[in-house]
């Protein structure tokens, strides 16, 4: 037997957010990602109603599914009021591209919450896509 039969194999990784739309624009763009076919936003001017949009890589490899929800706390992270619960991860190779990429992000909606772009062991910023979730860039192994 394979380990992809002994195994479940991940999917995507789905976040929950009030504007769908909003949410997977952020992620294609930061992450150079694309709509799942059928799940681009309308052309046409009709209202866009999209509850449920999955990203896919340049492969077609689901990366990200993004989820409609009516009411979304945002983390409070670093305080542990509303935590964090799950984030990911996202490396780069080096620190100038760690400034390019958290610039890129912040220009694209994100918000920085812990900056530690100075640690010499793994310089990383931690920041909150537009719907709060937050998110770490990293100098490390992809």
């Amino acid at each position: 037997m394979s380990l992809e039969e002994l195994y479940p194999r991940r999917m995507h990784t789905a976040l929950d957010t009030t504007d769908a739309r909003g949410l997977a624009e952020f992620y294609r763009a930061l992450l150079g990602l694309q709509y799942r076919p059928g799940d681009e936003p309308p052309v046409d001017g009709t209202p866009d109603d999209a509850d449920w949009l999955v990203l896919v890589d340049a492969d077609g490899n689901r990366q990200l599914a993004i989820q409609q929800v009516d009411v979304l706390t945002p983390s409070t992270w670093p305080s542990s009021e509303v935590p964090m619960q799950l984030h990911i991860d996202y490396a780069v190779p080096s620190a100038p591209e760690l400034e390019r990429h958290r610039q890129r992000a912040e220009e694209l909606g994100a918000m920085v919450l812990h900056d530690r772009s100075d640690d010499e062991g793994e310089p990383l910023y931690v920041l909150a896509d537009p719907a709060g979730h937050p998110f770490c860039l990293l100098v490390g192994e992809p």
